[in-house]
Order: C-alpha cells, then sequence, then structure tokens
C-alpha cells in the first residue's frame, strides 16, 4: 500500500496576503482615530503624538502606515469624498424619478457628514491639504455638486420641483447639509437619522404653513 504524500507546506502567499490585510485594517484605525481627532482638536492642534496615544502606539509605529500628518489629512478627506460619491451614485443607480433620486442623494450625504470621515470633510476642509491634491479635492466636490444640480433640473423639467435655477438651490441644498456636519455631537437630543431626516423635510417642504402668507389674508386670491 502507497504511503499517502505529506501535505504540501502552507503558501507564504497565503500567509502575505494575510499580513497585508492586517495592515490594511491597522492603517483604517490609524485614519479613523485620526479623522476623529481631527474632528475634535481641529488639524493643527492635533500632533501624531496625540493620534499614537490614542492608539496606544509609539509615534514611530505610525510611519510602517503614513508618511507624515499631512498625508493623513490627505487620505481622510479622500474618503470622505468617496463614500459620498460613491453613496450618491448607488442612489442614482437605483433608480425612481427625480424627487425619489433626490431624496435618497441627500440622506446619503446628511448620514455620511456626521461619520468620522465626512465630518472631517466638512471640518477641516481642503484648504489644509497640500497641491496638487488640493486641486484633485476640489475636482472631487464639484462632482458632488454637480450631481445635485443635474437633479434639481431634472426635477423642473419634470414638474416635480419649482421652477428655480439648478446651481443656486444645488448650493443651498449641499450648504445646509453639510453645516450639519459642523454642529452635529453623537449622543444628542436627536440621531444623525433624526437629524437628517427634518432637515431634508425642511429642504424638501419649506417652512411656510399652508396658511395665508407674509402680507395675505385668508380671503386674498
Amino acid at each position: 500500500m502507497a504511503k499517502a504524500a505529506p501535505p504540501p507546506p502552507a503558501s507564504p502567499w497565503v500567509a502575505a496576503s494575510g499580513r497585508e490585510q492586517q495592515r490594511e485594517a491597522k492603517r483604517n484605525a490609524l485614519l479613523t482615530t485620526a479623522a476623529q481627532m481631527f474632528n475634535e482638536r481641529g488639524f493643527h492642534a492635533t500632533s501624531l503624538d496625540d493620534i499614537a496615544a490614542r492608539l496606544n502606539v509609539t509615534k514611530p509605529t505610525l510611519y510602517y502606515y503614513v508618511k507624515n500628518k499631512d498625508e493623513i489629512l490627505l487620505e481622510c478627506v479622500k474618503k470622505g469624498l468617496h463614500m459620498t460619491l460613491d453613496g450618491i451614485e448607488a442612489s442614482r443607480a437605483a433608480g425612481g424619478n427625480a424627487i425619489d433620486q433626490l431624496r435618497a442623494c441627500m440622506r446619503v450625504y446628511a448620514d455620511i457628514v456626521t461619520q468620522p470621515f465626512g465630518m472631517c470633510l466638512i471640518r477641516v476642509g481642503d484648504e489644509e491639504v497640500p497641491e496638487p491634491s488640493r486641486t484633485e479635492l476640489r475636482r472631487m466636490k464639484s462632482e458632488i455638486d454637480q450631481a445635485f444640480r443635474r437633479l434639481v433640473a431634472q426635477g423642473v423639467q419634470e414638474g416635480t420641483l419649482a421652477p428655480c435655477d439648478p446651481k443656486m438651490t444645488a448650493f443651498v441644498i449641499a450648504g445646509a447639509l453639510s453645516w450639519i456636519g459642523r454642529w452635529y455631537q453623537s449622543g444628542g437630543e436627536y440621531s444623525a437619522a433624526q437629524v437628517a431626516e427634518q432637515c431634508i423635510g425642511t429642504l424638501m417642504h419649506g417652512v411656510l404653513g399652508p396658511g395665508p402668507g407674509p402680507g395675505r389674508t385668508a380671503g386674498d386670491d
């Protein structure tokens, strides 16, 4: 009876893949922690020593994952932008009329600006990022603006939105939702989802009630 062949040795490539996954997970933890600290303290008031202390590692350990603090900020802002663009594209791809898509995109945007990377995008801003990355980030931001403009213009064309200037309306929508990222605090009176729904409701329906408007009486036409 032939002797069974010994099992093959463990592949070094599998081990290498596992190490790469661990490295990426640790890098993401570093970036998430840094984004949270930038949001809490500001970019300039947060040092690499502060980030290392929060992660309970030494400062030299950070250099295995990033070159410097500027790179950390760049990656945090990029993640916030990519999350937003990917979410908006997924909402639009889901279909529906312009109002359905606009509301879905607004929910995505409002949700992301209450998360560490999205909040970092709003609170810190691309002006802290050195060139040429700053120009690239501003180009990506303009894609968000253009997506809102297209949906507003489509809604006006469909007759589901009141006639308006799509550019100005998109600025109002993005500006109002972006501001959530500056004042929102987790653990407050409202959850992130409740904040989003109330803000979106105000943007979609306005603040005037069904009664007579200013300077009008019930008998006016």
